[in-house]
């Protein structure tokens, strides 16, 4: 008998890294990141040189009315769309992972409600524009569309927060876990505050725009921590 040989086959060659993929999913989480420096840059500015504006009182919202009010406009704007990229990024760089389908959903739907606050303008309240009443029982349209769109990516927002808490419960990272319920929690609380300032409320009226600005701070924050852990993991 002759010996028999055995034909060993090179095992397979894997595909290569999809590097083209990964650099366009770098530059989405990027443009989600810079959507809140960005967009709280804009509202310190125009509060601080805004005529008859206090920035301790008046909504963020209140600077699209009036002259230069089309820079709130954009910001807004601008801003929704860099969310609709993070929410991108995010899709394509958690696939397959928890939270994957639900977490970058509820982050387009915050920036399609940005967007639509800044298309729609708000009513007038606390005073300014100066001229107008602190609280008007009469609605514009575009009023109410504006507060619509505001809640609707409120709501969104908050809703994240909580299922990515949940996300990074289940990998094991509670310190992110923490930091997104903690994030869930104040900013619907915040917003709370501030709705009630703006409703005239006589112990928070006075202060309604600082507590508007700490809640729109703690969002952005963590959506742009958010964003830059995400790229960062991504190595």
């Amino acid at each position: 008998m002759y010996p028999t040989t055995t034909a060993t086959l090179p095992p397979p060659t894997p595909p290569p890294p999809d590097r083209s993929g990964r650099r366009w999913t770098r530059r989405l989480l990027t443009a989600g990141a810079l959507a809140g420096p960005l967009f709280v840059a804009a509202f310190l500015v125009e509060g601080a040189t805004r005529p008859h504006y206090d920035p301790v009182r008046h909504p963020v919202s209140s600077l699209a009315l009036g002259g230069g009010g089309w820079v709130q406009q954009v910001a807004f704007v601008f801003g929704g769309l860099l969310s609709l990229a993070l929410a991108l990024g995010l899709r394509r760089a958690l696939r397959g992972q928890p939270a994957a389908t639900w977490g970058p959903l509820l982050i387009a739907v915050w920036g399609l409600g940005l967007i639509g606050a800044g298309l729609f303008l708000t009513d007038p309240v606390s005073g300014y524009p100066p001229g107008t009443p602190d609280r008007s029982d009469h609605h514009t349209v575009h009023g109410a569309l504006h507060d619509v769109a505001s809640l609707v990516g409120f709501v969104a927002l908050t809703a994240a927060c909580f299922a990515f808490s949940r996300a990074f419960a289940r990998r094991g990272r509670r310190g992110w876990a923490a930091y997104s319920a903690a994030s869930g929690i104040g900013f619907p609380a915040a917003l709370v505050l501030a709705s009630a300032a703006f409703a005239q409320n006589a112990a928070l009226v006075g202060v309604g725009g600082l507590v508007q600005r700490a809640m729109v701070v703690i969002g952005w924050s963590w959506l742009t921590l958010l964003a830059l852990r995400t790229r960062r993991d991504l190595r």
